[in-house]
This record gives structure tokens, C-alpha cells and sequence, in this order.
């Protein structure tokens, strides 16, 4: 793991609430120039919690791939940011489900420091879709909470993003690599935000911190394909950004950054 786990646990409590929680760590690995945990990784971390919770729980994508012919997407994160920890802190992440809503289920992690002051808030949205056809299984058929959920800690619903991106808008392009591809054969995920993120010089990144972000994985990318990344400011005035990015005439990425 790229921020090394000191110590984990998973608790059902007396009312049922399944929690995981793990000690981490921030290595040097997980940082970016700033020295604090970099915005890519920091999403990292919280996919990676959560992995971890689902293999506590018994419904992760090995079980599912092995028993049911099935395999977990996400769909979209968001995330604020308090504080991204600096380098050699130790951080505590407790991932859970929040609900089963029958085709999907959103899944709160938050961060803590030493003193238990949350550092970043996140939810997630998955679904399941069989290896046979890719298309969606409902979770209630599935080995799943069902109920007794804990109560959210992030409840910031995700947003509908703009779509009239023009040519005006493009920043660049990029072919999909091999170092981008993760088991599924596809592009992973962090590596879209990785991409999105090179849209802003390493400068205007030191001067400006993210406080929020949400990213929607609205398709598959392989490689070989050429990605046009586009962004654009919002024009309510409110410091965003809204990326883009494209597989010909196909969205396969699409985020909303917002600034401090």
C-alpha cells in the first residue's frame, strides 16, 4: 500500500453498523509537492479503505468475481477537504455503507487526525455489474448490508455537471498506456483524476488548495485510445473548475474542482 497500514479493525455494533478502521501512516509515496498528501492519493486512500471494508464484510470484488460472476464500478466520489495530512502523519480512516438502495449503494469514509479532527469527508457511489454482459445486478440479491446502517457523515448530494464544453475549452491530449491500466483492463480511476489535475501548473496547485472534489467515471477507456481533456471555469464566479475528457465522441470522465 502506498500509505502504510499500522494497524485495522472492523466493528458491528450493537445495532448492526458496519465500520472499518484503519491507522495509516502518509508515505512518501503518497505525497505530492507540497509535501502533504497529494489530492489523487488522498482519493487512493479512501478506494483503498474502502476495498478493505468490503473484504471485512465478505462482499469484495474477489468474492463477488468467484461466487457470483460479478464485479463492483464506482460510479462517482466526492470529497471535501479540511486539511490533507502532511508526510509521516498518522491518520485514521473509517470507511462504512450508508445504504442499499436495491441497484446501488453509497459508502462514507472519513479521515482523522492524532486528535480525531477530521482532516477530509468522502462518499461513494458502486454498483455491481455481472462479467457475462457488464450489465447491472441488484445488490439486494447479492451478500450485502441490507439495513442498520450507521447514519452519513457526509451528506453533500453529487451535482449535474455541464456538457456544452467547446473547442475553446480543450487543454490537451493523452494515450491511454499501459501504466494506466489496473486488473479490469481498463484505465483505473485515480488515473483520470491524475489527469484531470494536469490541467493546472504545479505553481497554481502550491498557491490554491482544493477544498472539494467530485468526480463521475462515466465510461471505460483502453489502451491505445487517444483522450482530449477539456476544462472550463464556472460562470456562476464561484472558484471551480469543470474537466472533461473525451474518447472521441464519448465521455469517459467528467469533475468538478473546487478551490479555497
Amino acid at each position: 500500500m502506498l500509505a502504510s497500514t499500522l494497524s485495522s479493525c472492523y466493528n458491528v455494533g450493537m445495532d448492526g453498523n458496519f465500520v472499518f478502521e484503519s491507522e495509516r501512516e502518509v508515505s512518501s509515496a503518497f505525497i505530492d509537492s507540497s509535501l502533504r498528501m497529494g489530492v489523487a492519493q488522498s482519493v487512493l486512500l479512501v478506494q483503498d479503505n474502502l476495498t478493505e471494508c468490503f473484504n471485512a464484510m465478505e462482499c469484495d470484488g474477489v468474492i463477488y468475481r468467484e461466487k457470483f460472476n460479478a464485479f463492483w464500478v464506482f460510479t462517482k466520489t466526492r470529497v471535501h477537504f479540511v486539511r490533507r495530512p502532511s508526510w509521516r502523519e498518522v491518520v485514521t480512516a473509517r470507511t462504512f455503507p450508508i445504504d442499499n438502495l436495491g441497484m446501488r449503494t453509497h459508502v462514507n469514509t472519513e479521515i482523522l487526525d492524532g486528535q480525531g479532527k477530521t482532516l477530509l469527508l468522502a462518499n461513494q457511489e458502486a454498483c455491481v455489474l455481472s462479467l457475462e454482459n457488464h450489465r447491472p445486478l441488484k445488490i439486494t440479491g447479492l451478500p450485502y448490508p441490507r439495513e442498520n446502517f450507521r447514519e452519513a457523515v457526509f451528506k453533500e448530494p453529487f451535482e449535474r455537471f455541464p456538457t456544452d464544453f467547446t473547442e475553446e475549452d480543450f487543454a490537451f491530449e493523452q494515450t491511454v498506456r499501459s501504466c494506466h491500466i489496473d486488473m479490469s483492463h481498463h484505465m483505473n480511476n485515480i488515473e483520470y483524476i491524475k489527469l484531470a489535475l494536469c490541467v493546472f501548473t504545479d505553481d497554481f496547485l502550491l498557491a490554491h488548495d482544493i477544498s472539494d472534489l467530485e468526480v463521475h467515471y462515466t465510461g471505460e477507456s483502453r489502451e491505445g485510445q487517444l483522450l482530449s481533456v477539456y476544462a472550463k471555469k464556472a460562470p456562476t464566479g464561484e472558484d471551480k473548475t469543470f474537466i472533461r475528457i473525451m474518447e472521441c465522441e464519448r465521455c469517459v470522465f467528467e469533475c468538478c474542482l473546487k478551490f479555497a
